[in-house]
């Protein structure tokens, strides 16, 4: 599973991704996403030192991806925040495990752990944002224009 920092990095970027095109305040963000904004902070923070977000300070400044929804993986953002699902790891926690010395769970978790990173590779914000502007779409009670789904102005 992945730690709650890169799941709230995925859901604030997939966001951005989909409503963003020019800088967008952190505050904001959080707001759009419930992401509590200074961890929100910390973790834009990180991804800009690792190229993944443009921080810009100032009238005006905010947060830019770097990179194309379409070419940043979850694994990217696991990797860019030290997520602990990189970490090779026995299943049973017997340190010595490897392909050399196994451990009785060692084949299940070895292919268990190759899906896994698989996923995380093909994987993209783009995805994560489709399925957030579809979820959106389902709990927003009224369209584009304002009227409830019966035609009522709220």
């Amino acid at each position: 599973m992945l730690s709650p920092m890169t799941g709230y990095a995925a859901t604030a970027l997939a966001w951005l991704a989909t409503h963003g095109g020019g800088p967008v305040q952190v505050k904001e963000i959080a707001d759009r996403t419930g992401v509590p904004a200074a961890y929100l902070g910390k973790i834009m923070h990180q991804l800009a030192r690792a190229g993944i977000v443009e921080t810009r300070k100032g009238l005006g400044g905010g947060v830019l991806l770097e990179r194309d929804a379409d070419a940043l993986s979850l694994y990217d953002l696991a990797e860019a925040l030290g997520d602990p699902i990189l970490t090779p790891r026995c299943m049973l926690g017997v340190e010595e495990c490897s392909d050399e010395r196994a451990c009785p769970a060692h084949e299940f978790w070895k292919q268990h752990r190759e899906r896994e990173i698989a996923f995380l590779r093909r994987t993209t914000l783009r995805d994560i944002a489709e399925f957030e502007r579809r979820r959106e779409l389902v709990m927003e009670p009224t369209n584009a224009r304002g009227a409830t789904p019966e035609g009522d102005q709220p």
